[in-house]
């Protein structure tokens, strides 16, 4: 018969104090490389959402022409599009899906302007700034390029 012999295993039941730091360094790293990247395309795809809201804004006010003969007045503005001016005939609305006018994607109204000096009608949102002009993200998108 043989003697049975204890053999003392350790059990892990976590990580040390020096595992976690590496670990905790190398997503330091992935985040200080990977973030930049993520931020600059979050500027460039509101600045896309606000082009692709002017467009559906532009074929509702075009939509609104053609059955009331002109396009809303700047008193009335884009509300004209969700609830019906006084003294318009022949409004059909709401001419937006979602009986709303959206802001842009920075929280700040459009501007619609009737006439327009740039087409029929002006409508644009002044980008991140809020202010007119800009580089990047603050770059006015407007409906007439």
């Amino acid at each position: 018969m043989k003697p049975k012999i204890a053999v003392h295993r350790p059990e892990h039941k976590g990580f040390t104090l020096l595992e976690l730091l590496v670990v905790l360094v190398i997503l330091g790293l992935l985040a200080s490389l990977v973030g930049p990247q993520v931020l600059r395309h979050v500027g460039s795809s509101k600045s896309q959402t606000a082009a692709l809201q002017i467009s559906e804004l532009g074929a509702a006010l075009d939509l609104y022409r053609l059955e009331v003969g002109r396009y809303p007045s700047n008193n009335e503005g884009l509300e004209a599009l969700i609830k019906k001016p006084s003294g318009v005939s022949n409004w059909n609305g709401p001419y937006l899906k979602k009986k709303l006018v959206r802001l842009d994607p920075w929280g700040n109204e459009y501007v619609y302007e009737y006439p327009g000096t740039h087409g029929d009608y002006d409508l644009y949102s002044l980008g991140a700034d809020a202010s007119a002009g800009g580089e990047g993200e603050n770059r006015d998108v407007v409906s007439w390029e």
